[in-house]
């Protein structure tokens, strides 16, 4: 059977090319601090590309549905995509904060926490990562806390009155809109604090 013809097979199949890659290039170079960034840069593109299908693609497009009279609706994104998709996103949140939490570990860099505050100077890595790890945690508070339980109202996994659909979806929205946002200048930090100060911005 075709790998490629299932999620399971094609995800499998690229850990195992990454695998024999990785055997292939450098066979006696295993290092855990590489396999934690790595999986820490897989789910947190699972997550933050599905935060940001739910916010460019998703929510206006059931929000053109709903306003299309006649037209198809929304219910089979609701019904069939929604569901699969909130999946991923709540779950490639937690994979990614634990993940990061695991390097920042492992490169003894857990000071991040106290934004590099912890010794005499001031560590720039850690004080720019750390801005990146408490705006993900917030993300992830946000994850967990406001939009899933929210939108498990929405989606019918939940009894709800209408009254509690109509709050649910605005707290489910705020919150991922938040976490949009907040989604910016978090892999600014993310992807600049090996940099130091320069975080790319034109200043």
């Amino acid at each position: 059977m075709n790998p490629l013809l299932t999620v399971r097979g094609a995800i499998t199949t690229g850990f195992v090319l990454a695998l024999v890659l990785a055997i292939l290039i450098a066979p006696t170079a295993f290092h855990e601090l590489g396999l934690a960034r790595w999986l820490h840069i897989l789910s947190g593109i699972t997550w933050i590309g599905l935060l940001y299908y739910f916010n460019v693609v998703q929510v206006p497009a059931l929000a053109e549905a709903a306003a299309d009279k006649g037209g198809p609706g929304g219910a089979g994104i609701s019904k069939y995509v929604a569901p699969r998709a909130l999946l991923w996103f709540r779950w490639g949140a937690v994979a990614t904060w634990f993940t990061g939490f695991w390097y920042l570990a492992r490169n003894h860099a857990l000071g991040a926490f106290a934004l590099g505050l912890g010794g005499e100077t001031v560590d720039v890595y850690q004080q720019v990562i750390g801005v990146g790890a408490w705006l993900g945690t917030i993300m992830l508070f946000n994850v967990w806390v406001l939009i899933w339980p929210n939108q498990k109202k929405l989606l019918g996994l939940t009894p709800a009155s209408d009254e509690e659909k109509a709050s649910a979806r605005k707290v489910a929205l705020l919150a991922s809109r938040a976490n949009f946002v907040l989604s910016v200048p978090m892999l600014m930090c993310m992807a600049s604090a090996g940099h130091g100060a320069n975080l790319g911005l034109p200043l």
